[in-house]
């Protein structure tokens, strides 16, 4: 199977992350079961951010639709991947409850049709975050903050719910009341895409990654706010922190194989 990917622009992912390193070069060695095969339609640009965003945002809703959950809950609602879980959700006609820190996110998310969005900074947030949860049924969620928004987002889903922890935006350790989890019977786990993506045969990843790029252009659209040299790396990671929500930063290593793709 690998001989079949001889030649072919893939999108990849290093062999492992955590020891190795990342993708930030301009030449990398990775396993097959790590690369998937890029479409003609699919431009550079598009392939650079296929992994990890709209993956990630594929595999979680999977997940949801896998395990029969009437509705979802995601934290970070209104960061790239964020919105990825909003475009598909409504794609799946899954009800999902959207929670963001900042009111201006609130009107991002209902300007792009979300129904149920919650600022965590309002007094009344807990509350309204439970009985939206308990009402829709809300057994699965999303979480890429940890931290105490983890215990809170916990509490808030029914009994039986599962909790992914997918990031950790809040730099702290993820919270959690041994009640939820021995009483309630509440799951809490953790996602990795590179883990998640070698538990697939290489033929699941061919037609996972041709599901995802027909989505590319739409529901797993990710917007670009700046251009940079691979020299310029650190720059780029400064002009992201400071406004995420306004889009990806691509570090290009050749900027002509972007302007021919």
């Amino acid at each position: 199977m690998p001989r079949m990917m001889m030649g072919r622009r893939v999108a990849c992912a290093a062999a492992d992350a955590k020891v190795a390193g990342g993708m930030w070069a301009e030449y990398l060695v990775t396993g097959a079961q790590m690369c998937i095969p890029l479409r003609k339609k699919v431009n550079m640009e598009q392939a650079a951010m296929m992994l990890v965003n709209p993956l990630t945002a594929w595999a979680l809703v999977g997940e949801a639709r896998r395990g029969g959950h009437r509705a979802m809950v995601q934290t970070a609602a209104a960061s790239a991947l964020g919105r990825m879980i909003v475009r598909l959700a409504q794609h799946f006609r899954i009800p999902l409850v959207n929670v963001v820190r900042r009111e201006e996110q609130v009107q991002l998310l209902r300007g792009m049709g979300a129904e149920h969005v919650l600022n965590s900074s309002s007094l009344d947030f807990d509350s309204s975050l439970r009985d939206l949860c308990r009402k829709l049924g809300a057994t699965i969620g999303f979480d890429a903050v940890a931290g105490e928004t983890t215990l809170r987002v916990m509490q808030a889903q029914p009994p039986r719910s599962r909790l992914l922890v997918y990031g950790g935006l809040s730099l702290a350790p993820s919270q959690a009341d041994p009640g939820s989890l021995i009483f309630e019977e509440k799951h809490l786990e953790g996602f990795w895409l590179s883990a998640w993506l070698r538990r697939k045969n290489l033929l699941a990843q061919m037609r996972i990654g041709g599901q995802v790029q027909e989505l590319l252009g739409s529901d797993l659209k990710s917007e670009v706010h700046a251009r940079l040299p691979l020299t310029e790396a650190a720059r780029g990671l400064a002009e992201y922190a400071a406004n995420m929500t306004a889009g990806k930063v691509l570090l290009v290593a050749d900027s002509e194989v972007l302007k021919n793709a």
